[in-house]
């Protein structure tokens, strides 16, 4: 009897493994809108969202980097520090990071960007930066090279980043 409880565990909890993996890569879950994420008021009063923005190579190459016309030198088009965050839809620790993204976009507007990059659908940007594991994470100083960081972060890390290498407070 004792073997066939122990038999009948593994099993229960292979099944809901298997559930939990599908359910996070079947596509099912929606994508994280950029309302989602933040949608917030500006502390200067207006009316105007302060959220992540989405980049595609496009505006990856008119914001970040022309990696076409300076493919052996970082040359940083910005007129603000910026993280860039590098996600899937189905990645759970990307979803719960969003908001706290959104958040820091908000507090630190008008002082640092705050862009994403779906890996899914921007799989050329991904391999540049040899994205291996998400969510992860560029930051990206006004001056010197940016740096890259992988794996979920609490709101005050970022914060301490941003202190230390974005801003240099």
């Amino acid at each position: 009897m004792r073997r066939f409880t122990t038999v009948l565990a593994f099993f229960v909890v292979m099944a809901i493994t298997a559930s939990a993996c599908s359910n996070a890569k079947s596509g099912n879950d929606k994508k994280p809108e950029a309302t989602q994420i933040a949608s917030t008021e500006n502390p200067s009063g207006s009316d105007k969202e302060v959220k992540p923005e989405f980049l595609t190579k496009e505006t990856f190459k008119e914001k970040i980097w022309d990696f076409d016309k300076n493919p052996e030198e970082w040359v940083y088009e910005g007129s603000e520090p910026a993280i860039i965050d590098f996600y899937a839809d189905w990645c759970k620790p990307c979803k719960m990071v969003g908001p706290i993204l959104g958040e820091i976009a908000k507090d630190y507007d008008g002082k640092i960007k705050v862009y994403k990059i779906d890996t899914q659908k921007q799989r050329e940007l991904a391999a540049i930066f040899q994205v291996t594991s998400i969510p992860a994470f560029l930051y990206i100083p006004m001056d010197g090279k940016p740096s890259m960081d992988k794996g979920f972060k609490q709101k005050e890390a970022f914060e301490r980043i941003i202190k230390d290498f974005l801003l240099k407070e």
